[in-house]
Parts: C-alpha cells; structure tokens; sequence
C-alpha cells in the first residue's frame, strides 16, 4: 500500500476521529497517535516545520532541554551550547482548557472535555517537536491546576498528565483564570484557549484583550457538541444547565429556530470579539476529526511566526 494511497489517507484520518481516540486509554498514545497520522498526510512543506535539518548552535539558556547540548562542543570549549533545528520557534506555548461543568457534556462517545484533552495534548506533542517550552492551565471559575512553560525532560508528559486528570465540574467565571494567567506569564508567546466559551462575548473579550495587549498570540479553540450545534428533538424535552442546575422544557419548534438563531448568535459575537483583539477563532465541532484544529495551529503559528 503506498504512503499516497486511499487507504493509508483514510487510515491517517481514523487516527484523528474522536470516536476512534476514546477506545485508547492513554492520553499521551493518543497524542503521539493524533500527530503522526496528521503529520503523515500533510504535504511535506516546509513551512509547517517539521524539518529536523540541523541550522546552527546556540548559547544554553535555562528551561532549554538539555537533550540537546552538544557535548562534543563542551569539551573542547568549556562552553554549554545546543543545537537549533529547521522549524525550532524558540517561543512556548501555554494550553489554557476550560474544565466547568458545561465541558463534561457529550451526545455520542466524546464529550467537549475530552475532545479538549486530545486536542490539548496533540497540540502539546506537536509543539514539543519543533522544541516549544509548553506549560498547561486549568480552569473553570477559577484556576484548578497550573504548570509554567517548560521544555525540560519530562515537560510534555507533566502537561499531558495534567490535562489526563481534568474533570468537569463548578460553574465559569472567566475574571479570575486570566487574572492569575497574566499574573504568572510575563513572556511572549502563544495562547491556546480550548473551551465551549458559555459566558459574555464582552467579559471575553475584556479579559483576553489584556492577553494580546502584552504581546501573547491568542487561538480560541471554540468547542460544542453536534447537539448544541444542530438540535434533533421531535418531541417537548427537559433541558438542564449542568452548571446551575436549572432545568426547562423546549417545544422541538423553539430549537428548530429560536434556538438555532441564538446559538450562531452567541458563536459570531465570539468570533467578533477574538477579531477585536487579533486573535484567531475556530469553531469545532466535537464530532468532526482533530485535523481541522491542528491545521488551525500551525496557520495561525504561521502567521504570527
């Protein structure tokens, strides 16, 4: 079977269904798997960067991975040194995923917050490959767990193994995650905020808008559910807010129009309100392949480059 064939495309994109990731128990197998079948379809381009091709040395710095010092330089100059490679940003990349309690929803295998945990940790494996320092935040009304940017050995499975551990639950209250985020990162860089973004397009907005200000490249990875997206009911159904607990009865005519208006509604004042700040937002829906999101990434990586 060639590398060009049918059934090694459709192989690569199996690889990236949520359906087919949520039989994998291991999140960092799910990774590693997400990546290379995406990487394996891509174009060889060169400017996604994913070329190995040694460029030049440059002076150790602390939070480099030492994996890459060149020895044979320390011995004959007494000076630390490491190799930098075609694609290497030098830059780090801080996941910020949403864990309130409107991420544990699902309508099939896959729930937002699990689609948020495979696509945060292959965006952590890509990102390890072209030497990122990659740090991860949780949040939901406040900040649930935090590990800095790092690209020290063992960096991409601490973030791995922190975004395995996330569970949705609380309410979102976006004020405080950020304020600790701007709090705690000084340094320019990228931004992923992967989340459903239930909550005020203009308390967004005023609370990513300080993000950009600094000098961070923001991608809001906008999730929801085929069910949030495009409702199927034929029948008077009892809808409950899984954050406060409110519960109300929907006529199938409210949400085949009334519903649908408010929905896209809610996603444009969100896009306007990343396009406000020069951030970039894209809208997934949790029951599609990861490629659209990673193909997202390296864009937008691109773009800010």
């Amino acid at each position: 079977m060639s590398p060009g064939s049918t059934e090694t495309r459709n192989a690569q994109t199996r690889l990236l269904d949520p359906s087919v990731l949520a039989s994998m128990s291991n999140l960092e197998l799910v990774a590693k798997a997400v990546v290379e079948g995406f990487v394996n379809g891509l174009h060889r381009s060169p400017k996604f960067g994913f070329s190995q091709e040694f460029v030049e040395y440059r002076e150790y710095s602390d939070g480099d991975d030492p994996r890459y010092i060149d020895w044979n330089v320390f011995s004959r100059t007494d000076r630390t040194y490491i190799k930098r490679f075609m694609g290497e940003t030098n830059s780090h990349l801080m996941l910020l995923l949403d864990t309130s309690a409107s991420m544990g929803f699902g309508s099939a295998s896959t729930s937002k917050l699990q689609y948020g945990k495979y696509l945060g940790a292959s965006l952590a494996y890509l990102s390890s490959r072209q030497h990122d320092a990659i740090g991860v935040m949780l949040f939901d009304d406040d900040v649930v767990d935090y590990r800095p940017p790092a690209s020290k050995v063992g960096s991409l499975q601490g973030v791995i193994h922190t975004l395995d551990k996330a569970e949705a639950s609380m309410g979102t209250d976006i004020n405080k995650p950020m304020n600790r985020f701007r709090e705690h990162v000084k340094k320019r860089g990228l931004v992923a905020v992967i989340s459903d973004f239930y909550c005020d397009a203009e308390e967004l907005l005023e609370n990513i808008r300080p993000l950009a200000m600094h000098g961070q490249d923001v991608i809001m990875f906008h999730l929801l559910d085929s069910d949030e997206l495009d409702p199927k009911i034929k029948q008077s159904t009892l809808y409950e807010d899984m954050e406060t607990g409110q519960a109300i009865e929907v006529e199938p005519t409210y949400m085949a129009k009334a519903y649908r208006e408010k929905i896209q509604n809610h996603i444009k004042n969100i896009e306007e309100a990343a396009n406000g700040i020069r951030a970039d937002h894209v809208l997934i829906n949790t029951a599609d392949p990861l490629d659209k999101a990673l193909h997202n990434y390296l864009t937008f990586r691109e773009k800010r480059g």
